[in-house]
This record gives C-alpha cells, sequence and structure tokens, in this order.
C-alpha cells in the first residue's frame, strides 16, 4: 500500500509541472484521490463486495467529480490531470503510464452485454473532453486530441483528432505530454489540398480559354 501510494505521488510530480510538494499532492489533486481510492474499491468489486464497492466510487465522485466505476481496471502510474467530469465505465481497461485530462469518457455505446468499454494501452494520452466509446482498443503511445470523439480501435504509436477520430499520424515518438496547440488538423488540411486543387484547375481553364481565343484570332 505505502509503494502505490508513493508510487502515485511521484507519478504527479512527473506528470504536472505545478506540483510542488507531497504534502500539496495529498491533499489538493482529485486525481490522486480517485486513483488510490478506486484501487481500494476495484479490489473490494472483486471479492464480491459489489455495492460496498459502488458506494465508495459515488463517494469518490462527490468528493473528487470523478466516475470510475469499481470493475475498471487501472494499470500502474496513471495520471488523471485536475479531473473533474472524467468517467470510466465498469469493462474499461487502462495500461500503466496513462495521462488524461479533464473531461474525458471512456464509455460504451449501448446496452450491450459482456466488454462493452474501451481498452487502453500503455502510455497513451487522452485529450481534454476527448470521449471513447465502445469495445475498441487504443494502442500503446498513442495520443488523443483535446475534443475528439474515438468509435474505432487505434495502432500503436499513433495521433487521433476530430469528430469522429481519425488518425494523423502514426510514428513511433508519440510519448509524453499532448500538445493541444500543436496537433493536426485533417480537416483543415482537406480543405487546404481542396482549394490548392481549384486554383490548379481555374489555371487550367484559363489556359485553355487563352488558347482558344489565340486560334480564333
Amino acid at each position: 500500500m505505502f509503494r502505490a501510494f508513493r508510487e502515485q505521488i511521484d507519478t504527479v510530480f512527473r506528470g504536472d509541472p505545478a506540483a510542488k510538494s507531497a504534502v500539496e499532492i495529498f491533499f489538493c489533486y482529485p486525481g490522486f484521490h480517485a486513483i488510490l481510492l478506486h484501487r481500494l474499491g476495484h479490489k473490494l468489486h472483486r471479492r464480491g463486495f459489489t455495492l460496498t464497492a459502488r458506494i465508495l466510487s459515488q463517494f469518490i465522485r462527490a468528493m473528487t467529480g470523478i466516475e470510475i466505476h469499481p470493475g475498471a481496471q487501472i494499470g500502474r502510474r496513471c495520471f488523471i490531470d485536475h479531473g473533474m467530469g472524467v468517467v470510466i465505465g465498469e469493462t474499461t481497461e487502462i495500461g500503466d503510464d496513462v495521462l488524461m485530462y479533464q473531461g474525458v469518457t471512456l464509455g460504451g455505446t449501448g446496452k450491450e452485454k459482456g466488454k462493452r468499454h474501451p481498452s487502453i494501452g500503455n502510455n497513451v494520452v487522452i485529450g481534454t473532453g476527448a470521449k471513447i466509446l465502445g469495445n475498441i482498443t487504443i494502442g500503446n503511445n498513442t495520443k488523443v486530441g483535446a475534443g475528439s470523439v474515438v468509435i474505432r480501435s487505434v495502432p500503436d504509436n499513433s495521433t487521433v483528432v476530430g469528430v469522429p477520430g481519425r488518425v494523423t499520424r502514426t510514428r513511433g515518438d508519440a510519448g509524453g505530454n499532448l500538445e493541444h496547440g500543436n496537433l493536426p488538423d485533417p480537416e483543415g488540411q482537406l480543405i487546404d489540398e481542396l482549394t490548392r486543387r481549384i486554383d490548379q484547375l481555374e489555371a487550367q481553364v484559363r489556359m485553355l480559354a487563352e488558347e482558344r481565343l489565340a486560334e480564333r484570332r
């Protein structure tokens, strides 16, 4: 228990440059409280004390604004930054070294039974307000941009943005913090490409018109 406590404090120090001391983290970081109390609730849930675990999860929600179903599996060194509005569903599986910002939803898409929530790989960063829905897999070392809605599985080492989420980059350097102001814009790129093609077509039309005019003269 002490090792888990110490590891979670070290995780906050690595994930948030604003953290000044272990005492500040203990008293002022709702993500820290939510993860540690969830680990207790998850153990109770696995041992059959499901009602007690659910009551504990509601206490966590009231105290932190973070709702984690006690059935969710969360790996080591997970950090929820700020955390208000985060929702993590019952059959969610989260790997190690995952960073989530406020407003993230790891939810289902209907009333189906069994595995109905996402599986998140290791070293994944999920931006503010992102929604990852359904029984899909988010690969290792992936970044999910702020406000994205992801409904299909994503391969390792990817960057996903947009509604619905699109893989805009696949490479091996996707670790670290998510730079919200430096994400690809697939719709903007498409508009730029269309504009470029229109300019080319207009130039060709002008050239043909000039050639036809010259022939008439």
